[in-house]
């Protein structure tokens, strides 16, 4: 199974890239990782929402496979523990889909469309994070679910 991320926005800020970097390189002993950084629409701060997000969703929708398992991580979709994550991470990679695809969207979040194609919707917290944040914190907590499948000391339960 290979895992993708699809993140609209910038590339990884300078604070963030170094440890995004870190935690792919781990997480890539276990599944081949793809990160996938789609550059916002031209005139995005001119735009109003419900447009942002359309042209957000044509961007993700485009860069899907067929057969790609969606995650889109949204603060309305349900939470995970680590052992959860690590146990829907294992389902997965059992699946016959070839890639695991997680979906963040840009300062607005995702449009409805992205959100009815998912698979399963994820979310992170309750709080919110900038989406760089987001992007570390989903590659970790993805380290870390595979920490757990396979016995390792990273994860202490």
């Amino acid at each position: 199974m290979k895992i993708r991320v699809l993140a609209v926005g910038k590339n990884h800020e300078t604070q963030y890239k170094e440890a995004v970097e870190d935690f792919t390189k781990r997480l890539k002993k276990y599944f081949q990782v793809e990160w996938l950084i789609l550059s916002p629409p031209k005139n995005a701060a001119s735009l109003p929402e419900k447009d942002l997000k359309k042209k957000e969703a044509s961007l993700i929708l485009s860069a899907l496979g067929a057969d790609d398992f969606l995650i889109a991580l949204d603060e309305t979709g349900n939470p995970f523990n680590s052992k959860e994550l690590a146990d829907f991470l294992q389902a997965r990679a059992n699946d016959s889909k070839r890639n695991c695809s997680f979906i963040i969207g840009g300062a607005y979040g995702l449009d409805d469309s992205v959100r009815n194609k998912s698979s399963f919707i994820w979310s992170l917290s309750h709080l919110t994070f900038p989406h760089q944040l987001v992007r570390l914190i989903l590659v970790e907590q993805l380290y870390r679910a595979c920490s757990i499948l396979n016995n390792e000391k990273y994860h202490h339960s």
